[in-house]
């Protein structure tokens, strides 16, 4: 398969061989002498810029109270750097625009797993085996879907009961999401947190984010598959701990799993983990090994 056109997608340095994710917030991204910088406190005694290896960093990550000037996505677009607009403390993430990634290895990896029937439930059992511990037998994705929801609520009671809290049952009114109780709140808003770590990642290997091997009907399939790959670790440990925590504290659920969530997304690695996650369940070692191109 042709690589590219002139060698031109040589003249950047690999995704690969980059830092990953860089955060700011609060602040101007913009040109300086032909360099991307930073610029905080534009209109205060003492301004200050940063000035950024752009070409040696995968994704920006530009938080609330920040603007970004068209020079500076031509700069973003020309080293195939990525940009996402995050939400206060990166549990939520607004858009991550492709600005033309330098690979698609994942993609058109993604891409084959899933046009092949066989190859697509194999690795939906994979997924699931990831979640639930074990290999299950079945090759029917609507019964594995069976097995884990009955899973699912065996571990929502057994989360309950470790962290002191009553358990009523899993409960979700889309057109009035405040009706229900505290910890089916503190759920929904810790699955959106985490959801916004996967958009993260999944734009950040530029994989195909409608392409998903469980889920199928949003236009973010793969996405949610990659956050429900985090729901044990991840997004019940928050869910649990804001509503026990929320029967002392006077804040509201959603501020409590926001704060909750970006101190384990940092501690947890939890995007570094879904990248890696991500390569794990597409089986990129066996691209790799069979000495096809590496373009990441």
């Amino acid at each position: 398969m042709l690589k590219g056109r002139l060698g031109l997608e040589t003249s950047r340095m690999p995704h690969a061989d980059r830092h990953g994710l860089i955060w700011f917030e609060r602040g101007e991204l913009c040109v300086i002498d032909g360099c991307l910088h930073f610029f905080q406190g534009k209109d205060s005694l003492t301004p200050y810029s940063v000035q950024i290896p752009h070409q040696s960093v995968s994704m920006i990550l530009l938080g609330p109270g920040s603007t970004v000037t068209h020079d500076a996505l031509r700069l973003l677009a020309r080293h195939g750097t990525l940009l996402a607009a995050v939400g206060e403390d990166g549990v939520r993430c607004y858009t991550a625009p492709p600005l033309l990634p330098d690979r698609s290895d994942i993609a058109r990896r993604q891409a084959e797993l899933w046009g092949n029937p066989r190859r697509r439930i194999s690795v939906a059992r994979h997924m699931y085996a990831l979640r639930l511990g074990e290999v299950l037998p079945h090759r029917d994705l609507d019964t594995l879907r069976g097995i884990e929801g009955s899973r699912v609520k065996l571990t929502y009671k057994l989360m309950a009961q470790r962290y002191g809290i009553e358990w009523k049952g899993r409960h979700y009114d889309r057109a009035n999401p405040n009706a229900a109780d505290i910890p089916n709140q503190a759920i929904n808003h810790a699955a959106t947190a985490v959801q916004a770590a996967a958009v993260v990642a999944v734009q950040a290997v530029a994989a195909i984010p409608q392409l998903g091997f469980i889920h199928e009907d949003s236009g973010q399939s793969f996405v949610l598959d990659v956050a429900d790959l985090f729901r044990d670790t991840v997004t019940l440990q928050i869910a649990f701990t804001v509503a026990k925590r929320a029967e002392t504290d006077d804040q509201t659920i959603d501020r409590l799993v926001r704060r909750e969530a970006a101190k384990v997304f940092r501690k947890q690695g939890v995007i570094p983990a879904m990248i890696d996650r991500i390569k794990n369940v597409i089986r990129m070692e066996e691209v790799h090994a069979s000495g096809h191109d590496r373009d990441a």
